[in-house]
């Protein structure tokens, strides 16, 4: 009898493990809510899925109660398009083994998958920001526009967070393939048969032509060629950028991906009126000379970054240098500041003409590791609650009410992930940060 006890127990467990779905589709409903992930399906979900955004949450983090509406407004409009994109979240607190070998140190910490690549977000939060955002990465790479009302609607639908280049008489074979390699990046389109009022709209008199737009910024340019050995794709890339680029924590994790040194003008106050006449100096040097970035800061806006160039109370602005993106810079003899009684566009070309013969003076920025204050996404606020908690641990230690930890966590910078070349106006840095736990 216990054999035959032991037989039926095999022969119920056989047919428990067979009524169990094999395919990995099948552990999910997918009806425009926002799964639920977990430890033992996050693998499956990502590899079932071509595009799947996860938030990465704690239920106690007030930035991610934020974002929940949000995400769930979003979820049904991403879920019927014709590739949908899945939203999904994981609780990183509960989860924290998983959190940790996937680097996440923040909440909320926002990752497309797609087609189980990764990719960290920056960009915008709101619901109807988020798809227009999302909705780039399962579009064509390159858009076939036939009509100036086609060409108006993909320059609506495209938003402010990429670039738009549109290639106006160009044979889409010309561009296909930046389309696809630059598909991060910007938006591709060809327009074939627009009016001369597009023309008009657009700034250009005659095709072929290439129009790059800056929604943002409200900047576009206008390549003509030539359009083979390098040189188109040579201005696209020289394009991803604007003309004159303010300087902030989220344009500055678009200088990664830019080889080219900067000439960075630093400024009082970026938002004041008198600023206007040097910004159309810069931006018309920038146009000749497009193998340099141009860029502004104001010590208002950003003194934390202004104080690495050796900005004082004592410094005549603006003050103007060539910056490699690294710890290094150049200042030009002679020509340190830009004055307010000469003409500004003659300075700055007096400044480059030094700055191309070499009639420089190389420093150091101010202060420790520099690339990684670039390369870390902690903002200030980040580092001052950290070094309040180590003060903390630190006094409780004095007063002998808790032992010394086994480790404390440093703030380290984040590791490079492939990143999203765009501006995030909108962008909200999160401030807490993962902290280790022992799980249950």
């Amino acid at each position: 009898m216990r054999s035959l006890g032991l037989i039926l127990c095999w022969i119920s467990f056989l047919t428990l493990s067979i009524s169990i779905p094999a395919s990995s589709d099948d552990q999910f409903t997918v009806d425009g809510t926002v799964l639920e992930l977990t430890d033992s399906n996050f693998d499956s979900a990502i590899s079932t899925f071509d595009c799947i955004f996860v938030d990465f949450y704690a239920p106690w983090c007030g930035h991610c109660k934020r974002l929940n509406p949000e995400l769930d407004a979003a979820a049904p409009i991403l879920a019927k398009l014709k590739q949908p994109i899945v939203i999904a979240k994981l609780n990183a607190d509960k989860y924290s083994r998983l959190a940790r070998k996937i680097e996440i140190d923040a909440f909320p910490t926002l990752m497309l998958y797609n087609h189980g690549v990764p990719m960290e977000y920056y960009g915008p939060r709101k619901a109807d920001l988020l798809v227009r955002y999302l909705k780039k990465f399962v579009a064509p790479d390159v858009a076939v526009l036939e009509s100036d009302s086609a060409v108006k609607e993909f320059v609506e639908d495209a938003g402010t967070f990429f670039p738009v280049f549109i290639g106006f008489g160009l044979n889409e074979s010309l561009i296909s393939g930046l389309g696809g390699k630059y598909k991060k990046k910007a938006w591709f389109a060809v327009a074939k048969d627009v009016s001369e009022d597009t023309m008009v709209s657009y700034d250009f008199d005659k095709a072929p032509a290439l129009v790059a737009k800056h929604p943002t910024y409200n900047e576009h340019s206008i390549f003509y060629g030539p359009f083979e050995d390098g040189f188109l794709e040579e201005f696209v890339k020289q394009s991803f950028l604007p003309l004159i680029l303010p300087i902030n924590q989220d344009t500055l994790k678009l200088l990664k991906d830019d080889e080219r040194k900067i000439v960075l003008t630093i400024v009082e106050d970026e938002t004041h009126e008198s600023l206007d006449k040097l910004i159309k100096a810069l931006r018309a040097a920038a146009h000749a000379n497009r193998d340099l970035v141009f860029g502004y800061v104001g010590v208002k806006q950003f003194e934390e970054f202004v104080d690495s160039f050796h900005v004082d109370k004592k410094t005549n602005l603006p003050k103007i240098v060539v910056w490699d993106g690294d710890e290094e810079y150049d200042q030009v003899n002679g020509i340190a500041t830009i004055s307010q009684e000469e003409d500004h566009l003659t300075q700055v070309s007096r400044f480059l003409e030094g700055y191309r013969e070499g009639r420089t003076e190389k420093k150091k920025i101010n202060g420790p590791s520099f690339m990684g204050f670039i390369n870390s996404m902690i903002g200030i606020r980040s580092v001052y609650i950290i070094v309040f908690l180590v003060a903390v641990i630190m006094m409780l230690r004095s007063l002998g009410q808790v032992e010394e930890p086994a480790g404390i966590r440093t703030a380290t910078a984040a590791h490079e992930r492939v990143d999203q070349t765009t501006s995030v106006p909108e962008g909200e840095t999160s401030e807490h940060k993962l902290s280790d736990k022992k799980e249950d």
